[in-house]
């Protein structure tokens, strides 16, 4: 592991605001949930994209155009976030957090950063140290997603550096592996054009993943999918097919769709479905345990705006049986003012959801009707 040496720009810091409302009035009454859900503010976070759970509660949040990493503490377990530190500013995309016994690691483009002792260290963050700085430079689809698996591997994807191409299957378009000490890099699955969420099933260990289709092949096509990937090396078909069965008119002559792992279920097409977890909690009813909610951010080159909502997705085993909105009305008409990038358990069972658009993170509670 290499020392950390402090880019032009970088800052550490502790910046403490208040977290609890945003500094606007959100709309909060449009948004539609099943019956006996509700939804509130939990914290104000700027650019909030992706989350991770540390200890006590504290929800460590990833940014993209902000350049930075946020710790939301709520010590008391309640309803509402107490406050919000600033870990960290200047950073390049720095849009993936994951925590391991005690430290938090953070995505850039090119690089896993580590910040040791960080629950310790809130109020004065360490310096990071590099993990691996051995990920390609390319900042489109450049920013990261990232999570610890069963296997206590860190799991960190690679978009392809282009809205369709064929790039290098050993560099891009693939998630890999790693050890916590950045060592041992391996590819688990290709044909991967841009994950930027996944989770592992609470009870076969199994990996399930998003992923963003290619643009410009129309409205209605191709579809974003979610993945199921139950052993390493599988192929998902980028750039030669989508959606298991669309040809790529530039690629898909080169390599036939029945090649390739199909989609566990093909999701709405350009909704761009980012994060993604299985339900583990115990506070929603029976029906929502070990289902997946994904973060649907919305389409943004589609003549008719899609997405901007969560949806589920219902298993039977390994089937996805079902595919529907779970919370929608961030898009009103073509006028969208939320944009769902995240969602994360929390361990009173209430389901947080980042978003970067408003700049807040919501929290979703089941009360009975």
């Amino acid at each position: 592991m290499a020392a950390f040496s402090i880019p032009r720009g970088f800052v550490v810091c502790c910046a403490l605001f208040a977290g609890v409302a945003p500094a606007r009035a959100l709309p909060l009454e449009k948004i539609r949930l099943p019956p006996g859900f509700d939804i509130s503010v939990y914290a104000e976070v700027p650019n909030a994209r992706a989350m991770t759970l540390g200890r006590d509660g504290t929800v460590y949040v990833g940014s993209m155009s902000a350049g930075k990493v946020y710790a939301v503490l709520n010590r008391s377990g309640g309803p509402r976030a107490e406050s919000v530190i600033t870990l960290a500013s200047g950073l390049l995309l720095p849009v993936g957090v994951a925590y391991r016994n005690g430290s938090l690691y953070v995505s850039e483009v090119s690089r896993i950063l580590r910040f040791d002792r960080v629950d310790e260290s809130l109020a004065n963050p360490p310096k990071p140290v590099i993990v691996n700085d051995g990920f390609p430079k390319d900042r489109h689809h450049g920013w990261k997603f990232i999570a610890f698996g069963p296997d206590s591997m860190l799991y960190v994807p690679v978009g392809a550096p282009c809205n369709i191409c064929e790039p290098d299957p050993d560099r891009y378009a693939l998630i890999a592996r790693m050890k916590p000490d950045g060592s041992g890099v391996e590819v688990i699955a290709r044909g991967v054009r841009n994950s930027v969420g996944f989770d592992w099933h609470p009870v076969t260990k199994e990996l399930w993943f998003t992923d963003n289709g290619r643009d410009w092949l129309g409205d209605d096509a191709p579809p974003d999918e979610l993945n199921h990937a139950p052993k390493k090396d599988l192929h998902f078909g980028y750039p030669y097919c989508h959606g298991g069965a669309i040809a790529d008119p530039e690629y898909g002559s080169k390599r036939r769709c029945a090649e390739f792992s199909p989609p566990a279920r093909n999701l709405a097409p350009h909704v761009a479905a980012l994060g993604m977890r299985f339900y583990s909690g115990t506070m929603f009813p029976p029906e929502y345990r070990n289902q997946i909610f994904i973060a649907e951010h919305g389409s943004w080159n589609r003549s008719e705006k899609i997405g901007y909502r969560v949806s589920i997705a219902r298993l039977a085993g390994n089937r996805v049986v079902k595919y529907e909105p779970f919370a929608e009305g961030w898009l009103q008409g073509e006028s969208a003012w939320g944009r769902p990038a995240d969602v994360l358990v929390m361990p009173d069972g209430a389901l947080l959801v980042s978003d970067d658009f408003a700049g807040v993170i919501y929290r979703i509670a089941y009360r009975k009707p």
